[in-house]
């Protein structure tokens, strides 16, 4: 009988949870798990304590060539993918669902231990909107659908149909591991296709469990294919490959980029939702307990690794000094700790090399006059001295031409900027490079809806930040990249259309 695994500092976590750490984790390809071709493993670390967790198989090159082999060979026409009808596909997709939510806890402390995300977010918002994703898109299997169109020539019919566009490279990065996977998966098994997944190698254990019950759920062999391991080996192969006809890529803007330039040399499908400096804007008639909560959600929440974080707070000039009152009242309350740990609100970041360079963007602001509201170190615990902890931050005294408010830190980092009018702030919101999300907080819903028209951004939360849904697309304007993850228009990314005309004169 397998027994809870006991973790520095006396954490402890489920049998179920120590089971699966305990077993070799090989690549995940053709319905079955094999040794990847060089041997090569890597180990998976508690960011919170420093300990290893376990290892798993290193993909390369060729285990990605053996993906594709597997993924092309299971969207024959004669296979079973591609007979089955589409209803069948709906029901390994709830299948899967159900299996997820049956293992929740478990996929919650893989998440948690993998990532340094709280347990309880990665069990109520990660693992739970995961399952959500599926059934989401369980529910348009069947319901994708051509038409009959009325075409100006006698005698002839014309007609739509709707394919899927094959074999999709669906590469996921670490912030979001399982969630943001499902975010591609879902769609793209909806609509019939086969598909490769690579998760990050700093956060690979939840999708390895989960490939683990797409088995059980019943999925034909090929249908999902799962290689971890470092995305400048495996994604150009990938993405490279004539036989992968779409490519969904979540992750850095310059990484993003090279992506597309690639892609584009086999005219193949790309979505790529990249990087992001939102801009969060509150209004002196703002409810401000609301507003001052949201803001510090905006950017603490994922200790601040969020493509969409609120990491530029402007705020009516009138208004300043309450929010920068209110802000550090919370940010000083947030619990920060070990993701394990009863009452922590707050994790570590994912690894050293964020650690550090968070550390040298607060050093910069520094350097560059930046008044140091709170926060502004590295918070190693009492209990964890080898957590990657940094303690949230709120900047003040910088403005625009500064890097640290242009540039994506992906860290627990807030800059506060004060504004006069609706027009100057719409302007200052805009000038960035990227347009991912903005937040607006005001009581008059006049000005939410003309700064709302003004933004180039995928997003716009009033009086809220961060919402999502299944249904509701998410993703951006200009570097933040293009296509949409989530809802209808995220299925469309992933079929075809194909137009019959017959004469019927014959």
């Amino acid at each position: 009988m397998t027994t809870a695994t006991t973790l520095p500092a006396g954490r402890t976590v489920s049998a179920d949870t120590t089971a699966f750490l305990s077993r070799s984790r090989d690549l995940f390809i053709d319905g079955r798990w094999v040794p990847s071709c060089t041997g090569q493993t890597m180990d998976s670390f508690d960011p919170g304590t420093g300990a290893r967790l376990t290892s798993f198989a290193v993909a390369d090159s060729e285990d990605a060539r053996r993906a594709v082999d597997a993924a092309y060979n299971a969207f024959d026409d004669r296979k079973p993918w591609r007979t089955m009808t589409a209803s069948t596909r709906a029901r390994l997709m709830f299948a899967l669902a159900a299996l997820m939510e049956e293992h929740l806890d478990e996929l919650a402390e893989l998440e948690a231990l993998d990532s340094g995300k709280p347990l309880a977010v990665a069990r109520d918002f990660d693992v739970a909107y995961s399952i959500r994703h599926l059934r989401y898109f369980a529910g348009w299997a069947n319901k994708i659908e051509g038409a009959t169109i009325p075409v100006d020539v006698p005698d002839m019919m014309c007609r739509t149909e709707r394919t899927p566009v094959g074999v999709s490279a669906l590469i996921v990065p670490w912030n979001y591991p399982l969630l943001i996977a499902c975010w591609k998966l879902a769609p793209a098994l909806a609509a019939g296709c086969t598909t490769i997944l690579k998760p990050s190698e700093l956060t690979s254990l939840s999708v390895l469990r989960l490939a683990e019950l797409s088995v059980e759920a019943g999925f034909p062999a090929g249908v999902l294919n799962v290689l971890p391991g470092l995305g400048n080996v495996v994604g150009p192969t990938l993405i490279e490959d004539p036989r992968v006809q779409k490519v969904s890529f979540t992750g850095s803007t310059r990484v993003g980029a090279e992506i597309a330039r690639r892609a584009a040399e086999g005219v193949k499908r790309v979505t790529l939702e990249l990087g992001g400096k939102s801009a969060n804007i509150i209004f002196a008639d703002a409810n401000m307990d609301h507003a001052i909560a949201g803001a510090a959600a905006a950017i603490f929440s994922n200790s601040g690794q969020m493509c969409n974080a609120g990491s530029r707070l402007y705020v009516q000039r009138q208004a300043l000094d309450q929010v920068l009152d209110g802000l550090t009242e919370v940010a000083s309350a947030i619990g920060v700790g070990h993701q394990l740990d009863e009452g922590t609100q707050m994790g570590p970041l994912i690894s050293r090399q964020q650690l550090d360079k968070v550390k040298s963007y607060v050093d910069m602001a520094r350097s560059h006059g930046a008044d140091v509201v709170t926060g502004g170190s590295a918070d190693a615990t009492d209990t964890d001295p080898d957590g990657t902890y940094y303690q949230p931050t709120v900047l003040t005294g910088l403005d625009e031409s500064s890097p640290v408010v242009r540039e994506e830190i992906f860290g627990p980092v807030l800059t506060v900027l004060p504004f006069d009018s609706l027009e100057e702030v719409a302007q200052r919101a805009n000038a960035s490079d990227y347009g991912l999300a903005a937040g607006i907080w005001t009581r008059d819903i006049v000005t939410a809806n003309r700064l709302s028209n003004l933004l180039r951004v995928g997003s716009v939360y009033i009086n809220t930040y961060g919402q999502s849904d299944a249904a509701a697309p998410f993703g951006g304007f200009k570097k933040s990249g293009y296509g949409r993850d989530m809802g209808r228009q995220n299925l469309e990314y992933f079929l075809e259309t194909r137009t019959v005309w017959t004469d019927l004169r014959m």
